[in-house]
């Protein structure tokens, strides 16, 4: 009895191996997982302790699947024990879930010990996601800004309106506030790629104009695609 006990404690040389090399090869690839994640990414969705999800999720699957090996019992208490974990952290953006994802699967294929196929696989998506993030694809053709024009004049208004016909391919007139003898417009604009890049000279424009006092041009887009 003593001696199964001993035996117990000792893992044979060949499995040791074989898990550190799982163990080591899904923290190298989930590592380039959060690289390209940190690299690619876009938006104001950034969180740091994100990277560190992707670096440790990879390697504890494997650990949970070299310890399954097939074993039917093993695989049924893992499902009951996931039922029991309750994940209640939201994902704000979608590229999130597919990482996560991405980061799982590895650790799928380390644990069986098919580290070719998950190699491959990682080096097939980051090329994918390479080519996206280089061409810039699912990046609107447009974008829509909000425009504040504040001022006193009777005359700037309609000044104003003029300039920004100009310049936004397409403007309209959210609310228009009058007290005393100031004004206020709020306009809600959309550019194209070349218009955008002259916004600044919109903004000097129209703060040159008699009567202006203050110009604010906010963008309420908060994440952009990749």
């Amino acid at each position: 009895m003593w001696q199964q006990i001993v035996d117990s404690f000792f893992i044979p040389g060949e499995l040791t191996l074989s898990l550190f090399t799982a163990l080591l090869m899904a923290l190298i690839l989930s590592f380039f997982i959060a690289s390209i994640y940190r690299n690619t990414h876009r938006g104001m969705n950034y969180e740091p302790a994100f990277l560190t999800t992707l670096v440790l999720i990879a390697p504890v699957v494997a650990l949970v699947m070299f310890f399954i090996r097939g074993d039917l019992v093993l695989s049924l208490g893992l499902i009951g024990s996931l039922s029991i974990i309750r994940f209640r952290t939201p994902i704000k953006d979608t590229r999130d879930m597919v990482y996560l994802f991405w980061a799982i699967v590895v650790g799928l294929g380390c644990g069986t010990e098919n580290w070719t196929l998950a190699l491959l696989a990682t080096i097939f998506i980051s090329v994918i996601i390479f080519l996206l993030f280089l061409f810039e694809y699912g990046r609107p053709k447009h974008s829509d800004f909000v425009l504040v024009v504040s001022g006193h004049s009777e005359n700037s208004p309609e000044e104003a309106n003029q300039l920004i016909k100009s310049y936004s391919a397409r403007s309209r007139v959210r609310s228009h506030d009058m007290v005393d003898n100031g004004w206020e417009i709020v306009y809600e604009l959309r550019f194209t790629g070349t218009q955008e890049k002259k916004t600044q000279q919109l903004i000097r424009s129209i703060k040159e104009l008699e009567g202006v006092n203050k110009v604010s041009l906010l963008a309420p887009q908060l994440a952009l695609p990749m």
